[in-house]
């Protein structure tokens, strides 16, 4: 199980690999394109498409499991290690091909990530310049209004007992309307 794990980790960061690879130059599909395809068919000078760059899953899938199999092959052949003879080998074939595949999925979600972090960095600095901003006016405002609350109430109780002194109570009221 130790070397099946080893295997992995090393297909998804050759997926990784493989993707970024792609992302700066589709020169091998572009070629490829020219070879296999007429005038009319070709791709586009400015189509940054590659074999695993900006691809769906189904041609992705096929592709990474068509280069896994060509080197699994080579391997066969060309060395002593029996791939296909046993379980081990079929599972670490399986092994490096699904790991490369989702290594070219972290790789798609890294580049994306980063560039949508680039184009909205500006505008998060300013957002948050913004936020810090408010912030400080808001708690400016709550000093203010704490100490003018403060000093209203102190109005307030001082001239609460000048006009209590004045009032009479609910049973002198009564007394005065002969209720009581």
């Amino acid at each position: 199980m130790g070397i099946e794990l080893v295997i992995f980790i090393a297909a998804i960061l050759f997926g990784i690999f493989l993707y970024w690879r792609e992302s700066n130059g589709n020169g091998a599909y572009r070629f490829l394109n020219k070879v296999m395809n007429s005038k009319e068919l070709q791709m586009s000078t400015d189509n940054p498409k590659g074999f695993v760059y900006k691809q769906a899953f189904l041609p992705r899938l096929i592709f990474v499991v068509a280069l896994v199999l060509v080197a699994a092959l080579v391997v066969e052949f060309l060395t002593p290690l029996a791939v296909f003879s046993s379980y081990d080998g079929i599972s670490a074939f399986s092994s490096f091909a699904v790991g490369t595949l989702i290594g070219t999925y972290v790789a798609s979600f890294v580049i994306k990530s980063s560039e949508v972090i680039e184009t909205q960095s500006e505008s998060l600095e300013d957002k948050f310049d913004d936020v810090v901003e408010k912030g400080k006016d808001f708690i400016e405002d709550l000093k203010n209004k704490d100490n003018k609350a403060v000093e209203e109430a102190k109005e307030e109780i001082k001239n609460e007992p000048e006009t209590k002194m004045n009032e009479k109570s609910a049973r002198e009221r009564l007394k005065d309307k002969g209720l009581m």
